[in-house]
């Protein structure tokens, strides 16, 4: 007689045993709880909508949510199934921002109270929570002003940004605008030059001014900088790289342009 063998299942990583036993904080499921944060203003990044809805509920819900500034994201109803903690989404699941956006003008605001010239980050497109929570963490301690972060094809502000950001978040204001190419030609109606950042620019790093009004745009992991994002940019700056890697991590390069700014900043305030 063959003798059965009991199969044994792989052991679940703490991690993976930690995510199916905790819910995602970050989501708001049902139209009640997401009609009530909608009134009470909660900061919505996405809601993500069954598609195929033809309910005037979900459609008003949408709207609401599309006017307080939140990017609707048709869905298909397995999807939600998998995305709701609960199973009880009703055909709408809102990501919630774990801290409320600024405005490019209260940014602004902030370095004129403060009585310095503005420097702020710009972030073009970023997918990583762990990079934007990382620059988050090193433009609060440089004395940036603040952060600038697209609507869409961007993370926003989840509780991974939050948790990485080490606290920063709640001390560096963070605005998310619809286009950020027209948020650069504001920002250069303001006075502000902006400088991205390119592993093929003429200009390098130290070579370049950073003690006036500023904005220093990071591109995205993978492709960097958009194309009309690069062309809108009035200095493209190169960081001196001296090893056989060609290029740095853009949490990694976000904080070598901000101390340099800094760096330049304290000596010519000593001076």
């Amino acid at each position: 007689m063959k003798k059965e063998t009991k199969k044994l299942n792989p052991p679940t990583s703490p991690a993976k045993k930690r995510e199916a036993e905790e819910p995602n904080e970050g989501l708001i499921e049902g139209r009640n709880a997401l009609t009530e944060a909608l009134r009470s203003g909660r900061s919505i990044d996405k809601l993500y909508l069954a598609e195929g809805n033809t309910d005037r509920s979900l459609t008003r819900l949408a709207a609401l949510a599309r006017e307080a500034g939140a990017v609707i994201v048709p869905t298909d109803r397995r999807k939600l199934d998998q995305m709701s903690p609960t199973g009880g989404h009703q055909g709408v699941i809102a990501a919630v921002a774990a801290h409320s956006y600024a405005t490019v003008e209260e940014i602004l605001a902030l370095a004129e109270q403060r009585g310095q010239a503005p420097l702020l980050v710009i972030c073009d497109e970023l997918s990583d929570p762990h990079n934007l929570g990382a620059i988050l963490r090193t433009a609060e301690c440089a004395g940036a002003h603040g952060l600038i972060i697209p609507k869409r094809r961007s993370v926003g502000l989840t509780a991974v940004v939050a948790k990485t950001s080490a606290g920063a978040l709640e001390y560096l204001p963070v605005a998310r605008v619809s286009n950020i190419v027209n948020t650069i030609r504001e920002l250069k109606e303001r006075g502000l030059w902006i400088y991205g950042t390119a592993a093929d620019a003429d200009s390098s790093l130290y070579r370049t001014n950073l003690t006036g009004p500023a904005a220093i745009v990071i591109g995205n992991e993978g492709e960097g900088m958009s194309r009309l994002v690069r062309e809108s940019c009035d200095v493209l700056v190169s960081i001196p790289m001296k090893g056989k890697i060609s290029s740095l991590n853009a949490s990694a390069a976000a904080a070598v342009m901000l101390y340099e700014a800094l760096r330049q900043r304290q000596e010519r305030s000593a001076d």
